[in-house]
């Protein structure tokens, strides 16, 4: 039975488009892990893990046998490699997807994230049914639409409005008036279904607002509570609508389950079993992952929000209430939250940070006073969008909490009881007497118990913390960080409790540096910075001394952290010589690794690239005046060697001509005592005679008046 079964099952290529955006990705993943045919097999027992459940798991995809096989084309070209997808395509003409389509077993379109893929689907939809003459094998068409095609439906009791619609009203539905076009493609896609359903046959998928994973539509909700910048999460209008949900693997779940059994009825509705309005979602993410309150805002207030597109908000102020009743009656989903949202939202805040990589950085740094703890634990805050915490700041902070509390207890009318109000106003005056009697300070236990609440605190579990020198004992670090529950057992069976992995530091740092270094540094400290603080001559030698002594015996924090296996790195900052410490944070960095926090917001990349931009035409500039400066000297360069050359010329000139006048002295000399006498009287006696031939002339009277030849 087993080996004929197994031959009659061959793999099924399914294409999806744009199989890179949200509902096209998760679905795709998920059903490329699933076998043809598995829907009409006994669901998996609970507690079992299915593996295509996991949609978080980005290993790729192994093609066993018996597996869809999925194909489909690219919102973005330029996106991450998908390793979930056989093949992927980048159609420019039709005619060529077409080719791709009839290749497929079943074609899945998604209409409800890009208005662009109506006319696509329309298109596609009818070109198939004009080549069913020419399939090897029968084909399916599923069009996943929305639910928003119910918006404007009438109720089915006009005294009972709370009835639900299901597949059977489908007939009778009444779309939004944004979504006339996707009632349409609706229509076309159920016809087109009817002429040959051996051949072709065609189902259309009415989706409630897909959740899931990195998110859809929500995620403005899940970032915003997670990021935890604002008081409250906003609800636009009074949150009174009625939203309904699926989540996106269950959608994958309908898909699949479609895919393998052709159902009867070609309409379905997909969505869950939870009805929940606009205001018990936002409020069950703000409790659960953000500041836990909501604030109701105008309606009109959605359309400021550039993350939300008119289709995300069209969702979110829909009043419907529909149920799946086909679904649970006929399909075999393995369902992730078919109770909702609400109440799987643990299960689904744990997927959305895996999926996102959105997973808490916590760093303790530890050394002696004055090494420059908070310098570091500042960068790598800025560095990693990390939450700072100081003693100091989160006892004030816990003692301002407690006088709000006290104060707001006491203005309020007491409609649950006296004994919150006590315990706070108790607590209150307990910890100022502790203060007053120690000098400002807290004991450790008043200290623990606030460090507890602030590193349990959703800002602190969303993002992480740095702490900065704390703690500094052994048994502080015991105290604060050793797992509350069966403390007591682990320690009747003499072993040590196990710490609380939640608020415990992944990784540690210990900032060291010799005493000569730290009193220097302190010494060179401005006088503005020293007083007051810590930094003062003498506190900062008692604080030195005590920080010594502490970490001179066997149980010190460092050694916690050993018997933890969280194994500190020690940081020589004597090395450092830059009062940023550029090389301590990037040694810190370079230990704990990429950022697991969002990428930078528009606004953020808007100034990265507003300074990046300044610092280049800064930098144009110097380069510009460099040259410039450099060209100048140049020139002036080029002139005075020019004036240095021709000085140097006239020099040599004037040389030449004094050497020429002292060479010509012995030479005019003899002339004028042996020739020029001569000469003369041979001109004067020519002037006289005035011969024919002057030339001749002189030239016979100097040979006959040669005084030599006298």
């Amino acid at each position: 039975m087993a080996e004929s079964g197994e031959k009659t099952v061959r793999p099924k290529r399914i294409f999806i488009n744009q199989i890179d955006s949200f509902t096209g990705k998760n679905i795709g993943k998920y059903l490329s892990g699933c076998i043809v045919g598995a829907t009409f097999e006994q669901p998996a027992e609970e507690g079992e893990e299915d593996d295509n459940l996991s949609i978080n798991d980005d290993t790729p995809t192994k093609q066993k046998e018996g597996l869809f096989q999925i194909v489909g084309t690219l919102l973005n070209p330029n996106c991450t490699k998908l390793n979930f997808p056989v093949e992927t395509y980048t159609v420019s003409r039709r005619e060529e997807l077409l080719g791709q389509l009839l290749e497929c077993d079943i074609i899945v379109y998604n209409i409800t994230e890009d208005i662009s893929q109506l006319d696509e689907a329309s298109w596609a939809v009818s070109a198939l049914h004009t080549e069913i003459d020419n399939f090897e094998n029968p084909k399916m068409f599923i069009l996943i639409s929305t639910i928003l095609t119910w918006a404007r439906s009438k109720p089915i009791d006009p005294d009972d409005p709370e009835i639900p619609f299901t597949e059977d009203d489908y007939r009778r539905r009444k779309c939004h008036m944004n979504f006339k076009d996707h009632l349409a493609v609706e229509k076309l896609v159920i016809k087109l279904g009817k002429s040959n359903k051996g051949k072709f046959s065609t189902y259309v998928v009415a989706s409630g607002l897909p959740y899931g994973a990195e998110e859809g539509i929500l995620h403005t909700f899940f970032r915003e509570a997670w990021l935890g910048e604002t008081p409250a999460l906003q609800v636009f209008g009074d949150g009174s609508n009625y939203i309904p949900l699926i989540h996106i693997n269950d959608l994958a779940g309908v898909v699949q389950n479609i895919a393998d059994q052709r159902p009867r009825t070609h309409y379905l509705v997909a969505v869950d079993d939870s009805v929940h309005t606009l205001e018990e979602i936002v409020k069950c993410i703000s409790i659960s992952l953000g500041p836990g309150k909501i604030q109701k805002v105008p309606k009109e207030n959605a359309f400021l929000r550039k993350e939300l597109k008119q289709l995300d908000v069209d969702y979110l102020l829909v009043n419907l209430r529909m149920e799946a009743v086909f679904l649970k009656e006929n399909f075999n989903i393995n369902w992730v939250t078919q109770t909702g949202l609400v109440e799987n939202v643990e299960l689904v805040i744990k997927e959305f940070k895996q999926t996102r990589g959105l997973l808490p950085i916590r760093i303790c740094i530890l050394g002696p006073p004055a090494v420059g703890k908070t310098t570091a634990a500042d960068l790598i805050c800025k560095h990693y969008k990390l939450h700072h915490i100081k003693i100091k700041d989160v006892v004030t902070e816990a003692i301002e909490k407690l006088e709000r509390l006290v104060k707001s207890s006491e203005e309020e009318e007491e409609e649950e009881g006296e004994e919150p109000t006590e315990n706070w106003q108790e607590l209150l005056d307990t910890v100022k007497e502790n203060m007053d009697q120690n000098g400002g300070r807290l004991d450790d236990t008043y200290v623990i118990r606030f460090m507890r609440e602030k590193l349990k605190s959703m800002p602190c579990q969303n993002q992480g913390f740095v702490l900065d020198g704390y703690p500094k004992t052994y048994e502080q670090a015991k105290e604060l960080f050793n797992s509350e529950e069966g403390e007591e057992e682990e320690e009747s069976r003499g072993k040590a409790p196990p710490f609380d992995k939640t608020i415990t530091p992944d990784f540690v740092f210990s900032l060291d540096a010799s005493d000569d270094f730290l009193k220097n540094r302190v010494i060179n400290l401005p006088e503005s910075v020293v007083v007051g603080t810590h930094y003062a001559q003498d506190r900062f030698l008692r604080s030195l001394a005590t920080f010594r002594d502490l970490n001179t015996e066997d149980e010190t924090v460092l050694n916690y952290f050993d018997e933890a296996e969280i194994h500190p790195l020690h940081i020589d900052v004597t090395k450092d010589d830059d009062p940023y410490y550029k090389d301590v944070v990037k040694q810190i960095c370079k230990a704990v690794g990429e950022s697991r926090n969002y990428g930078l917001t528009a606004e953020e990349l808007a100034e990265q690239e507003l300074k990046a931009a300044e610092e280049s035409l800064a930098c144009e500039a110097e380069r510009k005046a460099e040259l410039e400066r450099k060209e100048a000297e140049e020139a002036a360069e080029k002139v005075a060697r020019w004036e240095e050359w021709n000085r140097r010329l006239d020099e040599v000139k004037r040389q030449e001509r004094e050497l020429l006048e002292a060479q010509s002295v012995p030479l005019r000399n003899y002339l004028m005592k042996n020739v020029m006498p001569t000469l003369m009287q041979g001109l004067n006696e020519c002037c006289k005679v005035r011969p024919d031939d002057p030339v001749d002339f002189l030239a016979e009277y100097i040979f006959r008046n040669n005084p030599q030849t006298e």
